[in-house]
């Protein structure tokens, strides 16, 4: 596939002057060393939880850069990482640690948020148990969903291999397949999720927003390329400082940062943003132990033979808290 690089101003010149307001003025970076480049590119794809990223551009310009690049690539965005066509992304955590099992040189620096992700059933089917013998569509197998479900499902005590009956195949779109009832769950998340609580289609029996053992860990990521980061680590503590940023603005402003997603075209429907800027928690990175998320996503991964990569090996090989560390000193006012 041909990737499309698409460079957007998030903000038009009418709206930089709102612009200043909300983002802030630009920061003395002084001690941190010039930057090693002022080029960055980062993922965009369908999902609006992966917002921090999308309304970072004016602060990562207040960091110095000044070629900002999105690049519209499918989920999961692991891949794209690893192959070098983006320098940095948020990704599902069971996706980025599938990609580094698999050899992909990625770096996870920090969680961005908890939850986003939901599962849906038809009637009759009111928890994750209830699965057993059903239908549940997945693109193909070793997706996100069908690997979430899949761990969710060996949680309880189900085998997701011969317990679930997977609907997979080229032409297979879940999400209609659930809604014309030929399969039984859905793995969602906004906005598809959304479109389908609107719609009163299906009962919600799991949101990793809110249940646990999901909800005690990050959901989605930040990864970076390896080469990228070990190249230029100025230029990665200040990618990483301004989503950082733009994750507490997701938290703290959630309409207008809603607003500013449906001017970049970073999403659809304003209200579907607040939504999801709403019910999934932003403010956790500096309150959550991302090595937590990495030990447990890789244990459930390994016990039902997705990777075979030990936590502490991807602990001590793919992740580099340093930045992480230095700049919740740094902005924890």
């Amino acid at each position: 596939m041909r990737t499309a690089y698409t460079r957007r101003r998030f903000l038009t010149t009418a709206s930089l002057a709102g612009a200043a307001s909300l983002f802030g003025a630009r920061r003395s970076l002084a001690g941190e060393g010039p930057l090693e480049t002022t080029v960055v590119r980062l993922a965009r794809t369908q999902d609006i939880c992966g917002a921090p990223q999308y309304v970072a551009e004016q602060l990562l310009r207040g960091e110095g850069f000044t070629d900002i690049r999105y690049v519209d690539v499918p989920n999961p965005t692991a891949r794209w990482i690893g192959r070098g066509e983006v320098d940095f992304s948020f990704g599902f955590a069971s996706a980025l640690l599938m990609a580094i099992d698999a050899g992909a040189p990625i770096v996870v620096l920090a969680g961005l948020h908890v939850g986003c992700v939901e599962v849906f059933s038809s009637k009759g089917i009111h928890s994750i148990s209830d699965l057993k013998g059903k239908r549940v569509g997945v693109e193909f197998i070793g997706s996100t969903p069908h690997v979430l479900l899949s761990i969710m499902a060996a949680q309880i005590g189900l085998d997701p291999v011969n317990d679930i009956r997977w609907i997979t195949g080229p032409k297979v779109d879940p999400m209609q397949l659930f809604i014309d009832g030929q399969v039984d769950a859905f793995v969602g998340s906004p906005p598809w999720s959304l479109d389908l609580r609107e719609r009163h289609i299906g009962e919600v029996i799991l949101t990793s927003a809110v249940d646990r053992p999901w909800a005690q860990y990050f959901c989605c990521m930040l990864g970076g390329n390896f080469q990228y980061v070990r190249d230029h680590p100025v230029a990665t503590k200040r990618v990483l400082r301004a989503i950082l940023k733009a994750t507490d603005l997701c938290a703290t402003e959630p309409r207008q940062i809603a607003r500013r997603l449906v001017e970049g075209k970073f999403a659809s429907r304003e209200d579907f943003a607040v939504q999801t800027l709403s019910e999934n928690p932003y403010d956790k990175w500096r309150e959550y132990d991302p090595e937590d998320t990495i030990r447990f996503y890789a244990l459930r991964l390994r016990e039902v033979g997705f990777i075979k990569s030990s936590p502490q090996k991807i602990i001590a090989e793919n992740t580099d808290w340093r930045f992480l560390d230095e700049l919740k000193r740094e902005l924890k006012a």
